[in-house]
């Protein structure tokens, strides 16, 4: 009996120790309380070869992945706590993984944008932020049968480093 009585004393403390003093479903993240709305400029193309639609793409697929994956809202006025502008500076094909022949199996198809993000509260701050991200397909296949799958593909890479980048601790 006595064996009982010591174990629990050094047990019971241990996990209630170890018991979490709340618990939340709400995520609070890095992300600061002032930080309330954000708005997306739109995506100027610069870069040659990429589709003029690509601009307006990504910067929709940038607003869907902001309010779907944090709490900020979006500000239509072109306003708010966070304000993301952004240059599509390379949309480039390349061949990869190089064969007897010179002949490549697969290409890649690579876009790299530059973003300003202006941070508006709690203190005013520019983080800016270059992504440059990929996606590979066969050499036999044409581009354009499977380009807006790879841009899809690419797109939700890109949005999730801008999320990335707003909700570490920069």
């Amino acid at each position: 009996m006595s064996k009982i009585v010591i174990v629990l004393i050094f047990i019971l403390p241990a996990l209630f120790g170890c018991w979490p003093s709340s618990v939340s479903f709400k995520d609070a993240g890095s992300m600061p309380e002032e930080w309330k709305s954000f708005s997306v400029e739109m995506i100027e193309n610069s870069a040659p070869n990429c589709p003029l639609s690509y601009g307006p793409q990504i910067t929709e697929r940038l607003k869907d992945a902001l309010q779907n994956n944090t709490r900020l809202v979006l500000n239509t006025d072109n306003g708010g706590e966070i304000e993301i502008s952004g240059n599509i500076s390379g949309y480039n094909v390349a061949p990869i993984a190089i064969q007897q022949d010179d002949n490549a199996s697969q290409n890649r198809l690579t876009i790299r944008i530059n973003f300003q993000i202006n941070i508006n509260a709690p203190e005013s701050e520019t983080m800016p932020l270059s992504v440059s991200r990929f996606a590979d397909f066969e050499s036999n296949v044409n581009l354009a049968s499977v380009e807006n799958q790879l841009i899809e593909e690419i797109n939700d890479q890109i949005a999730q480093d801008v999320i990335n980048k707003l909700l570490s601790n920069w």
